[in-house]
């Protein structure tokens, strides 16, 4: 009989079915193949004819394992990304053989994307560490399991094997209330919130019109995800008598992590990050109340005032908690003196 994978390269792993054998043939697999593929991968594996039952090529997930079955599975080597490794130069805090943690700068988009085909965070981790990344997905390419604005700065991780994918992705997911996922961001506000501490419970979707940005909607929307973010401000910048201030440093902390979230949060509250255009632009006049030296600075500050300054998660195979912190960004410092003066 000729060879069902017709010579393919890959490793070919050989299971046996028990006598209690049962269920679905990829959940089966994936069950019993250890935790290096996920269940979507092994199914594409089954439909792509890469595996046989008894000698036989079977192309159906869906079939039933029987107890005896001979069941072989070609993992093929993965694949060479799409994006092409680009010599962008990285901040790295830490890296294994499992995770990379860096600290993004501003302007640095992470994933490619229309518009952003090269240049980005995914080239950067292509070229800098290829060699090492084991597939995802049946793909040689970084496992991104979080994201930052394009300019936005601060810590992130990235998984480098399907493993770490999994895991990291469940932290996330889970948003730190069973696991110990923490983020922390500083930003700086205009104005001084109400309160010096507080919980911004406002759901988010998409705003009507504009795909881009992102709107508080109501809690039945079927277009809102849950939304909460803990803030608590750290410094107020020229203070009035009537405890009212031009602007604040705040600390905020998320509970969970959507697309704009604290951006969205903090406008929605009155207090938008300084230099943010899509969020804020209205309060841009109000660099006008400062000194001249400090107006100029703030005035030409050209990103929203955000910078993920804390990571903290637990390792994918080690278990260890991992804790990152990085220095809040050069603009961001200048920024802050100038309020400050």
């Amino acid at each position: 009989m000729s060879d069902p994978f017709k010579q393919a390269a890959g490793i070919r792993k050989v299971l046996t079915a028990g006598e209690d054998a049962e269920g679905r043939l990829d959940a089966w697999i994936t069950a019993n193949l250890g935790e290096e593929f996920s269940r979507s991968r092994i199914k594409a594996l089954i439909k792509d004819g890469q595996l046989t039952v008894n000698g036989q090529p079977v192309i159906d997930p869906q079939k039933k394992v029987r107890a005896g079955d001979q069941i072989e599975v070609l993992l093929p080597e993965p694949e060479d990304p799409t994006p092409k490794g680009e010599d962008i130069p990285l901040d790295v805090l830490f890296e294994d053989s499992d995770v990379i943690v860096i600290s993004k700068p501003s302007g640095l988009v992470v994933h490619p994307a229309a518009g952003n085909w090269t240049g980005t965070l995914v080239n950067a981790l292509i070229h800098h560490c290829g060699d090492s990344l084991s597939g995802i997905g049946g793909v040689r390419r970084p496992g991104i399991v979080h994201r930052l604005d394009k300019d936005t700065t601060g810590v992130m991780v990235v998984a480098k094997n399907d493993i770490a994918h999994r895991h990291l992705s469940l932290q996330f997911a889970d948003h730190g209330r069973t696991m110990p996922l923490e983020r922390a961001y500083q930003a700086v506000v205009w104005g001084r919130p109400r309160s010096l501490a507080g919980t911004i419970d406002a759901p988010l979707g998409r705003a009507v019109g504009d795909r881009t940005r992102r709107a508080v909607k109501r809690q039945e929307d079927n277009n809102a995800d849950e939304a909460i973010t803990h803030y608590q401000v750290l410094e107020r910048f020229h203070e009035s008598p009537d405890a009212t201030a031009l602007a604040s440093l705040v600390e905020c902390r998320l509970e969970t992590g959507r697309t704009h979230q604290i951006r969205v949060h903090m406008a929605h509250i009155g207090h938008p990050l300084l230099g943010d255009i899509t969020y804020g632009a209205g309060y841009k006049t109000k660099a006008n109340l400062l000194p001249d030296s400090a107006r100029k600075i703030v005035s030409g500050f050209g990103r929203q005032a955000l910078h993920a300054f804390m990571l903290q998660f637990e390792h994918p195979t080690s278990g260890d908690i991992m804790h990152f912190e990085a220095s809040m960004p050069e603009d961001m410092q200048e920024l802050v003196s100038a309020l400050r003066r």
